[in-house]
């Protein structure tokens, strides 16, 4: 239940983000619209009625026989105030007879009523049909008529009445040798104006929330499609356990999420490899420690501590299968040093190697020792780390091999400046079926145990070699033996001189081992140091 709970809450919040922004953009866009479209309809309506006052002033000079001329009217832009302060009918006998005119003249149009104010009474109206009539309203009236007297001339405003919201211009008359007061007024509708403007706008409300119930539809589905390889990678991971490693997340697509799964399912691998070759590790180490504790053991219980020589026998006996141990552990230590540790990457010269190892081997006894080959060239390595490996392949050849028989080494560069180190013996061999299991830990050519060691010194050697982006094989050795060659693989750096050795000051970076920091004061290695125990 928690964990639909949290799949869901993850959801909601991208549907609700998904939701946040499309609505806020709706209302930005709707009130923009809104806003523009009012706008231009209140200026469109001053307009109407700023002409009001042209066409009065046109009737006030042409008499009362013509007609007002529409083409001399303001332009929207203009405002009564800058244009008139009231209207001089000169050519009229009285104030009567030119608001009569006016009023009979300048019809109001659609949403559009006006008046004639004589001493603050409406004294004419349209005789054509209106949407409203003004002259009802005394509230209105009282107050243009307290509005222009205050200011003493023409005035726009806006009033709210019973009637609904009025846009309105309020124009003074005045008639020489008539001492009455005049007054005409023009209102319009703005909610009939506006109308249009509101329908719109409810329109786009309704086309607004009709969009949003779309985009909350599609974006729940897209979000749990989007949410889907997470909640796997969820799942997948809680059924993962140290006894079932194989669990994966289904991939389908190239997007970042895709991207994601395989890089998981890649990491689940490398755990799963991991933690094989860590059970496999424990099991051979069991299996390795069981025999020495069996036989000390053994010894143990059947000794009989009155007999001197028995108890000798018995003591030398533990001693040696706990040097075995001993070694074990130790060998065991070193595998995890060289499959985990960083590396001291330099240029190494390949010649300079060869005869470094070659010395080394000679002190290693029964058997005679040659270097058949030195490559000349260099390569990016961990010179103290190519010596260990070299000289495990030679130790391992010294065990497998019959007293007295040659065991020669050498090296070789080829063109790509790839490098061979190579020892070959003219032991028994390894059977073909057997030279990729001798690699393994513990595993030895055939189960023979009677040699001594740990069975760990070619994994070191594998390890190392692949350390180095590079491998180890075992081919046959003409005229009867094994050969063991440590492949590595071309320098990614321009060429050094054959003279460079590696140097902690001018090793270059490596593509997967890094760098590791050296003790300056530790002191170099003897040769007992050099040879690995196997």
């Amino acid at each position: 239940m928690s964990r639909q709970s949290r799949s869901l809450s993850a959801r909601a919040r991208i549907l609700g983000a998904m939701l946040l922004v499309a609505t806020l953009g709706l209302v930005v866009v709707g009130s923009v619209t809104f806003l523009v479209q009012r706008d231009r309809v209140l200026a469109a309506i001053d307009a109407r009625l700023d002409a009001q006052v042209q066409a009065l002033e046109d009737v006030a000079s042409r008499g009362a026989s013509d007609a007002p001329n529409t083409s001399l009217l303001p332009k929207p832009e203009d405002s009564a105030s800058s244009v008139v302060e009231s209207i001089h009918a000169n050519d009229f006998a009285d104030v009567v007879t030119y608001l009569r005119v006016v009023v009979q003249r300048l019809v109001p149009g659609p949403n559009e009523s006006s008046m004639a104010i004589i001493d603050g009474e409406p004294r004419w109206v349209p005789g054509t049909m209106v949407g409203f009539q003004v002259a009802e309203n005394t509230e209105f009236i009282d107050r243009v008529v307290a509005e222009t007297t205050a200011a003493g001339g023409a005035v726009r405003g806006t009033a709210a009445t019973e009637q609904g919201t009025l846009r309105y211009i309020a124009v003074p008359v005045v008639v020489p040798g008539d001492a009455r007061e005049g007054l005409y007024v023009r209102a319009v509708n703005l909610d009939h104006e506006l109308a249009p403007v509101v329908t719109s706008m409810l329109t786009f409300s309704i086309a607004a929330l009709a969009t949003l119930v779309a985009v909350g539809i599609v974006g729940w589905f897209v979000a749990g499609r989007l949410l889907s390889p997470i909640r796997q990678l969820r799942e997948t991971a809680e059924s993962i356990n140290l006894t079932d490693l194989s669990a994966r997340i289904p991939v389908a697509g190239n997007d970042d999420v895709s991207d994601l799964a395989r890089t998981v399912n890649s990491m689940l691998a490398r755990l799963e490899l991991s933690v094989d070759e860590q059970r496999h590790l424990l099991d051979d180490v069991r299996h390795e420690l069981k025999t020495p504790i069996t036989i000390v053991r053994g010894h143990l219980e059947v000794m009989d501590t009155n007999d001197a020589d028995d108890v000798e026998a018995t003591k030398e006996i533990g001693i040696t299968e706990l040097d075995r141990m001993s070694r074990l552990v130790d060998d065991i230590d070193l595998l995890a040093a060289v499959e985990g540790d960083q590396y001291a990457i330099g240029v190494v010269d390949v010649d300079e190697l060869t005869a470094r190892v070659g010395e080394l081997v000679m002190v290693i006894p029964s058997h005679e020792w040659s270097v058949t080959g030195s490559g000349v060239g260099v390569v990016e390595a961990d010179a103290d780390r190519l010596v260990q490996a070299w000289l495990q392949l030679a130790d391992n050849a010294s065990k497998y091999t019959p007293p007295g028989s040659a065991i020669e080494i050498g090296s070789a560069v080829d063109a790509r400046g790839a490098a061979r180190l190579w020892v070959q013996d003219h032991g028994p061999g390894i059977a073909p079926a057997q030279r990729e299991n001798i690699f393994r830990r513990f595993d030895r050519a055939g189960a023979r145990r009677t040699v001594g060691g740990s069975g760990l010194g070619l994994a070191i050697v594998d390890a190392i070699a692949r350390a180095h982006d590079g491998t180890c094989r075992v081919t046959d050795t003409p005229g009867g033996g094994a050969t063991f060659t440590i492949h590595l693989p071309p320098p990614s750096v321009l060429m050094r001189p054959q003279s460079a050795v590696a140097t902690a000051a001018d090793a270059p970076p490596a593509s997967k081992m890094q760098k590791r920091e050296t003790d300056a004061t530790a002191e170099p290695r003897t040769r007992a140091e050099m040879k690995v125990r196997s």
